[in-house]
């Protein structure tokens, strides 16, 4: 099995590294100006040849998680289409621009994009800038959703796989409340003013 990991941000390099270690196959997807001289990536690249445009990294894996910039969405969505996806596993784990109606338009023009893959969202809580948000790994958890059951269960495993608590959000319609959560905690350190991230944890009693 490989998995593909789109995007060139802190996120996607620091789950990568992860799943390498865990004994997984990864390939990691770029957009075609991205500088892959810097030191880490480099070294992933050198070492593992792993880097390689978009659409290859799709064709190339069985499942893949989106973790770039919002900027760089409509690249991916271009590539998306332009492949067969039928079958694939499909892990969003972007945050769209905070709309208060809570209109999940990266999950859902994900979907457009690959119609007859399984598409699930997690690791958003994380944020594209972990772990510098969590410098301290605090954060050991992660809240997913998603429609199909077989395939959500690999999606479980896969998160447990890393060391994180997978903790089952329901289904992909949910997915506009993962980003609230994500939103209302950015908006709660900025409000903080000072440099401590805030972050929230499910508390059963």
């Amino acid at each position: 099995m490989k998995l593909g990991i789109l995007g060139g941000t802190s996120l996607a390099k620091t789950l990568g590294k992860k799943y390498i270690h865990a004994g997984l196959n990864v390939v990691f997807g770029v957009r075609h100006d991205f500088d892959t001289e810097e030191i880490e990536w480099k070294m992933l690249n050198r070492l593992h040849n792993r880097i390689c445009p978009f659409e290859s990294a799709i064709i190339q894996s069985e499942i893949i998680l989106i973790c770039c910039d919002n900027q760089y969405l409509k690249d991916i969505y271009t590539a998306l289409k332009n492949v067969d996806t039928e079958g694939k596993l499909i892990i969003d784990c972007t945050n769209a621009t905070y709309d208060q109606k809570l209109a999940s338009s990266n999950t859902r023009l994900i979907k457009k994009a690959a119609p007859k893959a399984f598409l699930f969202k997690a690791f958003n809580n994380l944020g594209i800038d972990y772990p510098i948000s969590d410098n301290f790994g605090i954060i050991k958890e992660t809240y997913y959703c998603g429609d199909e059951v077989p395939e959500k269960i690999r999606v479980k495993r896969l998160i447990e796989l890393i060391g994180f608590k997978a903790v089952d959000a329901g289904k992909i319609n949910n997915a506009p409340l993962l980003e609230a959560f994500y939103h209302l905690s950015k908006e709660i350190t900025w409000n903080k003013k000072d440099t401590s991230n805030f972050h929230f944890k499910l508390v059963s009693v």
